[in-house]
């Protein structure tokens, strides 16, 4: 156990013959024990103070744990948000590759639909203009038949009796 200036001051030496001189062994010590008092206290106030740097220290390592923790934390959370990111945008383009497909298969069922309803209109046009010309040259031949003149004077001859002005000018 070390001493105190307490044990310092009361310590008594017995007394010998040729001894030290008393005055100055007791101012000696006086100054020993005031300046051990002085050691006493700075150790004290050392130990306080490396108390406090302790307990500091504990709270800046908590600190650093904690966001070391955080760190990980948010790496992990980036990780999996990037890794979610990225199978949503395959999803995605996949899902727009199927309705591209999907639209171009289309597109290209409606214009062969479309083309093969150009070419039977096109036959259709070719059968009416066919028809047509028929039905034209047929009308033509019979204009240009006899029969006219017959029907002509079969209706000039009747009304012929009636009046002479209708001859001249006939009814269509």
């Amino acid at each position: 156990m070390p001493l105190s200036p307490l044990d310092i001051h009361n310590k008594e030496f017995a007394r010998g013959f040729r001894g030290y001189d008393e005055d100055e062994v007791n101012e000696f010590l006086d100054q020993i024990i005031k300046d051990y008092e002085i050691v006493i206290r700075e150790k004290k106030e050392l130990q306080e103070r490396v108390d406090q740097m302790k307990e500091k220290l504990g709270h800046f390592t908590n600190i650093e744990e904690t966001l070391n923790k955080s760190i990980l934390i948010a790496q992990e959370t980036a990780e999996e948000l990037r890794g979610n990111a990225q199978k949503e945008s395959k999803l995605i383009i996949k899902e727009a590759e199927k309705n591209a497909d999907r639209i171009i298969n289309e597109s290209l069922n409606k214009s062969r639909r479309i083309e093969i309803e150009v070419e039977e209109l096109k036959k259709q046009a070719k059968v009416f203009r066919t028809r047509l010309k028929m039905l034209v040259e047929a009308q033509l031949d019979m204009i240009d038949t006899n029969d006219w003149d017959h029907l002509f004077g079969e209706v000039m001859g009747e009304d012929h009796e009636t009046s002479e002005e209708d001859t001249e000018s006939p009814a269509y």
